[in-house]
């Protein structure tokens, strides 16, 4: 039987004081037009608002979101460094959404994808059929500074039911401690290297062609890079560049992604994105 296209994503966790901005307008439109999707699912608390939610809100199926998911203990965040600056720059939605992603694909399966996605091409039918999906990302330095493989969690496939995702969750539950991704992205490392027939890997390229870097930024915003073979989609690593304040990484933020830049077409994430509007 041909598995079904369900696509999740997690948005408006907190009151929603803007309306529905482009890049998450371009992440759910480019999935409707490039998935043939049987459902496009988005889970919020606070529904969004705006002339893009206007938009695209009629190709959705919205579900509320309750209380806060078991595992999720803000209390965690006064224990590190990394934890209380998480928390002061208000980063501890995605730690929320961490959970919900993975709740939500144990109960229904699907694909789940952050809401700074950018679909480019079909994933494939066979990527559903696995019990996990997930692709590498650029390898993290632990604390003694050796690299260590990761996996990001901003795009996942799985089934209903998943033994990867179950376990996922539960490892996610125990050592959750407020630091950014101690209970995500490292946590599928270490359960791909205990259990590595649950899961399919996929190389960088397919999810995360340019990394989260001042190169990788580079690549995306400020300038056009057309080899996108093999990619099936672009993770844009937004809380990096979206407030204008921040310019550790680059300077391009989130007012400057307005139509006429994409019109242009002068970046990669324009060029891929003008056939969505």
């Amino acid at each position: 039987m041909k598995p079904r296209r369900e696509f999740h994503f997690v948005f408006g966790l907190r009151p929603q004081s803007e309306p529905l901005h482009l890049v998450h307008f371009l992440a759910l439109e480019s999935c409707r037009l490039t998935q043939s999707p049987d459902a496009i699912h988005l889970h919020c608390r606070h529904r969004p608002w705006g002339p893009w939610w206007d938009r695209i809100a009629p190709h959705l199926a919205i579900h509320g979101v309750g209380g806060a998911p078991r595992g999720f203990d803000p209390s965690r965040y006064a224990e590190t460094g990394e934890g209380r600056y998480i928390a002061a720059q208000g980063y501890d939605y995605a730690h929320e959404a961490d959970f919900l992603r993975l709740e939500i694909l144990r109960e229904g399966g699907g694909a789940y994808a952050d809401i700074d996605t950018l679909f480019v091409g079909r994933y494939p039918d066979a990527w559903f059929a696995h019990d996990c999906v997930l692709g590498e990302e650029p390898p993290l330095a632990g604390p003694d500074g050796v690299l260590k493989p990761s996996l990001c969690n901003a795009v996942i496939l799985a089934r209903p039911g998943s033994r990867f995702v179950s376990r996922w969750l539960d490892e996610a539950r125990a050592s959750f401690d407020g630091t950014w991704n101690r209970h995500s992205c490292a946590a599928a490392a270490r359960l791909w290297s205990d259990a590595p027939e649950d899961l399919h890997v996929l190389p960088q390229r397919a999810f995360y062609r340019f990394g989260p870097t001042r190169a990788g930024l580079a690549a995306l915003f400020e300038q056009r890079d057309d080899r996108l073979e093999g990619v099936a989609s672009l993770h844009l690593w937004a809380h990096l560049w979206w407030d204008e304040r921040r310019i550790d990484f680059t300077r391009f933020h989130a007012g400057l992604v307005t139509p006429g830049w994409i019109a242009r077409g002068e970046a990669t994430v324009a060029a891929v994105a003008r056939r969505f509007l």
